[in-house]
């Protein structure tokens, strides 16, 4: 087995653990501090994500491509300096934005959110900025080097310890008032971050073959070459997430000051907006631990099959990513679809919000295929022309959501339409510009036999469970329309031949069953 698949294998097993246990965690958040809170809690994290952009400056992606080619050529002086130059960046900039942030707290939390008792979690999360500057920096070592199982097992640590923290500060916290049970949630993320980390350290100490602290500060003033190269790929990486960033950052305000505008008042609108990003949109997001591991996988696999001019299993690693994202997310809209009602009270306690779900999910096939349209872009030197792609796509999302929320018609329903119209942009112009770049094979006939299949197993997966699954208990009812469906699917894309021998051999779970 390729050590890509078998990277992306091992990040699809800790994507989908973290996803179950962050679903776990965010049933906790929600029963215990509500929808409010949620909104409080969800006002403020794309606030957190914007500064972490700025720290990070889009060394994990040049970190893993580097390091993918100097492993390539066996060069370990070049690893050395590529940590070294990465570490002198975020720790420096990480002191800068961390008190930056602080400072900043009353005037965002009083005149952006329009929700004064957002700064005390704005406050709260400050701390996780330099934790997880470092992090990233051994995460891009052990991805560039294509080991992927440090990065997983972190992520599942970081969840289990935010659980459990959650779990035990909420509560203690909530008498207060709804704004410091919030931030018992960002102090157990904190301290998440920080397990993550020690481990993730750990592992670096025992795997390096170098060692990093001596000569540390000669590597870094002997490294402006390395830095040159790192940044020819950081900047234009940094480029997409800041746009990204700067979108989301913007986005609760945009948001809360449409809602406004369409008569909607400031507590109500910071619970619509909970129930839209931090209900709904977790749920839509959950099948993207797939289409992660794969994009994680992309970057060094495909950096180093091009740096050997390989161009052959370029082609050969593109196609298998974007047809393992389009069978899989293709399932994964079919069941949002069909059963967002009851995967949302079952989750949640309450239905609400799945009418955001059932709004947005056909249009989430774009945002299942994004996530490896942009990591083969980046693989490939094309951080720029993503960049480009994400700016306008963002700029048109923020428009549509003006344009929309604002009208008493659509209110929050036009928040959630700018969403989708963001990412559909996003991804056409991403396939475009692959395709390009790379001389590959588009093959529409299959395009066709999955929307047909996807479109037949929803109806069918919804008249069955509408007319023959219905059992006392509602978990029971789902879990029966869900197994059904799948395979309703499953059995659909085997007779269309969507699936063959061939996508599959690689995975030694699947040999047996087409021997």
């Amino acid at each position: 087995m390729s050590k890509f698949i078998k990277g992306t294998l091992v990040l699809m097993a800790a994507g989908l653990l973290t996803r179950v246990l962050g679903f776990i965690n965010r049933i906790v958040i929600n029963r215990m501090i509500g929808e409010e809170g949620v909104g409080l809690y969800q006002m403020v994290f794309p606030t957190l994500i914007l500064v972490v952009t700025l720290t990070q400056m889009g060394l994990p992606i040049a970190i893993s491509k580097a390091v993918a080619e100097a492993e390539a050529r066996g060069d370990q002086k070049k690893i050395k300096k590529i940590l070294a130059v990465s570490l002198a960046i975020t720790v420096s900039l990480s002191l800068i934005f961390t008190p930056a942030l602080i400072f900043a707290a009353p005037l965002l939390s009083t005149t952006l959110f329009t929700d004064p008792r957002t700064y005390y979690p704005l406050v709260a999360i400050t701390p996780i900025i330099p934790i997880i500057a470092i992090s990233s920096v051994i995460r891009g070592y052990f991805q560039g080097k294509q080991n992927m199982k440090p990065a997983a097992v972190s992520q599942v640590l970081e969840q289990i310890v935010r659980i459990v923290l959650i779990a035990f500060l909420a509560k203690r916290f909530l008498p207060f008032g709804i704004e410091y049970a919030a931030v018992a949630v960002m102090v157990a993320s904190v301290l998440g971050e920080l397990a993550s980390l020690a481990y993730l350290f750990t592992m670096f100490k025992i795997k390096k073959r170098f060692p990093i602290r001596r000569n540390f500060f000669q590597s870094v003033q002997n490294g402006k070459k390395t830095l040159h190269e790192l940044m020819r790929v950081a900047i234009p990486a940094t480029g997409s997430r800041m746009i990204g960033s700067l979108s989301w950052f913007f986005e609760p305000i945009v948001v809360s000051h449409s809602l406004l505008l369409a008569g909607v008042v400031a507590g109500v609108a910071t619970k619509q907006y909970g129930l839209l990003t931090g209900y709904a949109l977790p749920l839509l997001q959950l099948p993207s631990f797939i289409t992660f591991s794969l994009s994680t996988a992309l970057v060094p696999a495909i950096s180093e099959a091009n740096a050997s001019k390989n161009f052959k299993l370029v082609e050969h690693r593109l196609q298998q990513a974007l047809k393992f994202a389009l069978l899989s997310g293709g399932l994964a809209v079919v069941i949002l679809y069909v059963y967002a009602e009851p995967l949302m009270t079952v989750m949640y306690g309450s239905a609400n919000g799945s009418e955001f779900i059932i709004l947005i999910a056909p249009f989430f096939i774009f945002h299942y295929y994004q996530g490896p349209l942009q990591a083969i872009l980046q693989a490939l030197d094309l951080a720029r022309a993503a960049m480009i792609n994400s700016l306008i796509g963002n700029v048109i999302k923020i428009g549509v959501i003006f344009i929309l929320a604002s009208r008493p018609e659509f209110g929050i329903n036009g928040a959630a339409l700018g969403i989708a119209a963001g990412t559909v942009l996003i991804t056409t112009l991403h396939y475009a510009t692959v395709l390009k770049r790379v001389q590959f094979t588009v093959y529409l006939r299959d395009y066709a036999k999955f929307f047909i299949v996807a479109l037949l197993a929803g109806m069918a997966g919804s008249f069955l469970s509408s007319h023959y699954f219905i059992h006392a208990s509602e978990v029971l009812n789902l879990l029966t329309g869900i197994i059904v469906t799948s395979l309703l699917y499953i059995i659909l894309l085997l007779l269309s031949k969507l699936i063959r021998k061939s996508d599959v051999e690689n995975f030694p779970i699947f040999r047996s069953i087409f021997k």
